[in-house]
């Protein structure tokens, strides 16, 4: 009896491990020693019939079925490169949608392919790599669990290789990655992954990991393992340098004056110190290459905020930005290099005379970010250099929360009659400490979060102070948030619209999911937002 029982008992937990393996099966990476000649031709024998990852789910306009158009993804690898075929299948023949042809094409009404690799395995941060049918590619890296658009940041670039062919029924990709492109541990056996197809035909996005429908498309809370066949490792050091030689001139013809030649020498120099932490220098840099900003109209009296784009502060660039709540920024990196001319009151172009910057993991719980950054002096505009210093720190707790503290200096350089090298009057400080909320699930994630500057002669009402949580359920959707902002904080370096104002901002709301050919999701939401202080009462 015992026997027959203990057999059952084991068949029982076979059948059990069978279905959990069915509902999330890993992917698996082969080495490779032959050559893959870049065509979109998969004819090399790696990309044999074995080892295809496929059965994509479909995400939207359901999350309940298999995908209407298939798709399936390969992976290879060998000592410098990562490889990658994906097949994406078609009801019959047809065209394809592309909005553009330019890199970094954005849009959920583009056909295309994604690769998300969370080489780090903390389901948080992750590289992201796209290609549509017509062989455009994008990169862009993924911070804070890809819990909304903006966590998707392509101003990102870096170097890797794709080729795309379209056939009758069908288009396929094969694509090269470099290992040093990627920042990973070295002996990594495992990687997160999850893959993603948007197909304008029928309206469909697909996930080879299923996620939720009342997530977003790239959230990695729900991906898969990579398993590499044997462990990675870094064969080269990770060194890039980037110089440029330029000038200026001009002449007017009808005046018969000119302007002598100015010339200009500086780079950049990106240095990888160990497996995932990354040096990043630069002496009088050039950024006329940075792409720019998306044209905004502004119908209200408060700033707008635009990202950063300049590829210096770019990667780990959340370890420093993520701080804060979007109306309190402690650290906004576009702040550095610009000044307020004292003649005309406006805001000009300050030059940067050197930057460096260290950022990335030190252990698997541990993230650390530490900049320093000078500007020149510019006496025709009444502008004293200023020296800017930050640290950030992040360390991992439970599954997918952390903890973090900022620390962020401006000093201002001394005038000439003064001794010393910063003038000790004219500084600002800043100190918070915060705490996020993640869960492994994905349906609890929230902050809280205090702030403090410090500057000469000012020491009260100088705090700033948040708490926000938000459940996320596939009909349930609910959050609470209360901000409070000192009427003297000041966060020169950072982003702050507007301050002395208390703002409560509660929202409750039902999604319901008809079987309609016409309507994917409604119902009713109640969003309430608050401003006040002590001094007016109600002010929004």
């Amino acid at each position: 009896m015992r026997i027959s029982q203990t057999i059952i008992l084991f068949g029982s937990l076979l059948l059990c491990s069978a279905a959990y393996s069915q509902q999330a099966p890993n992917a698996f990476a082969f080495k490779t020693s032959e050559p893959i000649v870049l065509d979109g031709i998969l004819d090399e024998e790696i990309w044999g019939p074995e080892g295809w990852n496929s059965n994509f789910t479909q995400y939207f306009p359901s999350d309940t079925s298999q995908a209407q158009a298939q798709s399936r993804v390969k992976i290879a690898f060998d000592d410098q490169n990562i490889y990658i075929a994906a097949v994406m299948e078609n009801t019959g023949p047809r065209k394809y949608v592309s909005t553009s042809l330019r890199r970094d094409y954005r849009g959920e009404q583009n056909d295309g392919i994604s690769f998300v690799f969370d080489t780090f395995n903390d389901k948080t941060n992750a590289f992201q790599f796209g290609v549509n049918p017509y062989g455009v590619q994008r990169e862009a890296l993924l911070a804070n669990g890809g819990a909304r658009g903006d966590d998707l940041n392509l101003a990102w670039d870096n170097k890797w290789y794709a080729k795309a062919t379209i056939f009758e029924n069908h288009w396929q990709v094969e694509a090269i990655i470099p290992l040093s492109t990627l920042r990973f541990q070295d002996g990594a056996q495992n990687w997160n992954v999850n893959f993603y197809r948007i197909d304008s035909h029928l309206g469909e996005r697909s996930t080879w990991a299923p996620i939720p429908r009342n997530f977003s498309i790239i959230s990695t809370a729900f991906s898969r393992k990579l398993i590499f066949e044997e462990p990675l490792r870094k064969k080269s050091a990770n060194v890039s340098i980037i110089p440029y030689v330029a000038g200026r001139t001009s002449k007017n013809y009808l005046e018969g004056t000119s302007e002598n030649m100015t010339p200009a020498v500086g780079g950049d120099a990106k240095i990888g110190i160990g497996p995932a932490l990354n040096l990043d220098l630069t002496f009088n840099p050039d950024f006329s290459q940075v792409e720019v900003d998306q044209q905004v109209t502004n119908l209200d009296r408060f700033e707008i905020f635009f990202p950063e784009r300049r590829q210096f502060f770019l990667e780990n660039g959340d370890l420093f930005a993520s701080f804060g709540h979007p109306l309190a920024r402690p650290f906004f990196s576009r702040r550095i290099g610009v000044d307020r001319d004292e003649n005309t009151g406006q805001n000009v172009q300050n030059k940067i005379i050197y930057g460096a910057r260290l950022s990335g993991k030190i252990t698997d719980d541990w993230r650390v970010g530490l900049m320093n950054m000078q500007t020149a002096n510019d006496e025709q505009a009444g502008i004293n250099g200023k020296n800017f210093s930050v640290l950030a720190l992040q360390k991992k707790v439970f599954n997918r929360s952390n903890i973090g503290l900022i620390v962020v200096d401006r000093e201002s350089l001394a005038a000439e009659n003064e001794q010393g090298l910063f003038n000790p009057d004219d500084y600002n400080r800043l100190v918070g400490l915060e705490y996020n909320l993640a869960s492994a699930d994905n349906r609890w994630t929230g902050k809280a979060f205090y702030h403090r500057t410090f500057e000469k002669g000012v020491s009260d009402e100088t705090g700033t102070f948040n708490a926000y949580i938000l459940y996320n359920d596939l009909h349930w959707n609910w959050s609470f948030s209360y901000l409070d902002i000192g009427e003297n904080y000041n966060p020169e370096v950072g982003f702050t619209p507007r301050t002395d104002y208390k703002r409560l901002n509660p929202d409750l709301s039902y999604s319901f999911f008809p079987k309609s050919k016409y309507i994917n999701r409604h119902g009713p939401k109640i969003d309430f937002e608050y401003l006040w202080n002590d001094g007016l009462g109600m002010t929004d």
